[in-house]
């Protein structure tokens, strides 16, 4: 069974990141950079990939990385979730790098765990596990087709594309990228077009997509954990402070009750996003499962968190100048990203054998 609790060096490397962000990505820089054209924060990426070195946490020694596993990946996204950062972690240090492993690819796998180089996996965002068919044809090593709607992918250097039954590294200043106008502007998207564009194949078959994609969601559910987290540290430390008819608004039952029943909630995410993260590192054979029912859960409630944040704080709470927004914005993006929580759940019907609904 897998433990659940957070090690010491978790604990130790939770205290680090959340240090880093508090000082580097307050919610008042995190909202001016949406107003920006940049695609994510250059300097907050340097500190989180190469001044903490969590680029290559998973990724072993000998190529330059940390040689930890998933759960301590899984405890820095619960942290970028906690402030909504703008950076490429999930896409290039999460989904890219599981794909890279899976495939035995060294090359690529060094420069992304040094924090040089930033690659996505050319897919739509919000392609499940076990779902990416790109519209893409490679012929005599050179790609043609396009991609829509690829998380990160205006941050790139190199793009993992998926084609005839293999996966290619591009250099990313082949394409032609065009930004899209994105709900979570700190995770902006783009649409790639490739026209013969210059390709190396790094593997065959789509396993090293799917395990890109399924590592992705469970390390997802933990910024999903990690965002709901945050949403209600706010909502509560606001109700204890603003007040309405001589007493504090959170001293009223209803909204104890709902903040409770949140809480209940996100315990119960922090268990199966833990899990997911646990059997990610192990390799379990379970992993699949316990993906799907991380995803189900936890994407529902991050958007619920995010919604009670909005409403408790009342009108300041639909203001742009509170951040609020984001993490609903954040939330709603995510509910959506590797699959929704209704393919997780079908998906795990058939895993464990149940009729579909």
């Amino acid at each position: 069974m897998s433990d659940l609790l957070y090690s010491e060096i978790e604990t130790d490397l939770r205290a680090g990141v959340r240090e880093m962000l508090d000082d580097k990505a307050p919610w008042a820089s995190v909202l001016a950079g949406t107003e920006q054209d940049e695609p994510y924060d250059a300097a907050l990426w340097r500190a989180v990939a190469v001044q903490l070195g969590c680029a290559g946490l998973p990724v072993p020694e000998d190529l330059g990385g940390a040689g930890a596993t998933w759960r301590e990946t899984a405890v820095v996204m619960e942290e970028l979730g906690r402030c909504a950062a703008p950076v490429p972690f999930l896409t290039s240090s999460v989904v890219v790098t599981a794909a890279l492993l899976a495939a035995g690819e060294r090359e690529l796998l060094a420069g992304l765990a040094a924090g040089e180089r930033i690659a996505v996996l050319a897919v739509p965002f919000s392609t499940a596990p076990g779902g990416a068919a790109a519209a893409v044809r490679a012929a005599d090593g050179r790609l043609t087709g396009g991609i829509t709607s690829v998380a990160d992918g205006m941050a790139a250097d190199v793009l993992l594309v998926p084609a005839d039954g293999g996966l290619y590294a591009v250099d990313a200043a082949e394409a032609r990228r065009t930004p899209v106008t994105s709900l979570d502007m700190t995770r902006r998207l783009a649409d790639i077009a490739l026209s013969g564009a210059p390709a190396r194949r790094v593997a065959e078959g789509a396993d090293a997509v799917r395990a890109g994609l399924l590592t992705g969601a469970a390390m997802l559910a933990s910024e999903q954990l990690g965002l709901a987290e945050r949403c209600l540290d706010d909502t509560v430390a606001y109700v204890r402070t603003r007040y309405q008819f001589g007493r504090p608004v959170g001293s009223y039952q209803g909204l104890k009750h709902r903040l409770a029943d949140l809480w209940t909630s996100i315990t119960q995410a922090r268990a199966v996003a833990r899990h997911a993260a646990s059997c990610a590192a192990a390799g379990d054979a379970d992993t699949p499962i316990a993906v799907a029912v991380a995803q189900a859960h936890c994407s529902a409630v991050a958007v619920k968190a995010a919604e009670e944040c909005v409403q408790m704080h009342g009108g300041i709470g639909f203001t742009w100048e509170h951040p609020a927004h984001l993490y609903l914005k954040r939330a709603k993006a995510d509910s959506i990203a590797l699959g929704t929580p209704g393919h997780h759940r079908a998906a795990l019907a058939a895993l464990v054998g149940l009729p579909p609904a």
